[in-house]
């Protein structure tokens, strides 16, 4: 069984070179050891997830322009996730203010390729399917 992933949960992009924290907007009124429960909807960029220092995806406009001035040399831009889709497959049977609850096995697409997931949900006892 997965864990329930809570505020605080450490998050790691694919073309992010740091780790980054979600936050969760306490919304559904849901606690998980204490901090408030995340949802697949706890997905807005800068809101929920934060930014993973520098950015190396070759879609992301701006290392591909920074990339291009460099005379082709991968250069590595300041990060600003574009999560557009909620976080998937989430919980199929536990619901937090209607919508699912995001468990430790969930991923979150940014639109310039990079897969998000959880490395810590911030949680240690609270499990969900």
């Amino acid at each position: 069984m997965a864990s329930q992933v809570a505020m605080g949960a450490m998050l790691q992009c694919t073309f992010g070179v740091a780790p980054s924290t979600l936050v969760v907007i306490p919304q559904s009124k849901v606690l998980a050891d204490g901090p408030p429960a995340a949802t697949i909807m706890d997905n807005k960029p800068i809101a929920n997830i934060p930014p993973f220092g520098m950015c190396n995806s070759p879609s992301n406009p701006t290392v591909a322009a920074a990339t291009a001035a460099a005379l082709g040399v991968l250069t590595p831009m300041p990060c600003v996730p574009v999560t557009a889709a909620p976080w998937a497959p989430g919980s199929a049977t536990v619901l937090l203010g209607g919508q699912p609850a995001l468990n430790n096995t969930s991923k979150c697409m940014c639109n310039w390729g990079g897969v998000i997931s959880v490395t810590n949900p911030g949680t240690t006892k609270t499990m969900v399917p």
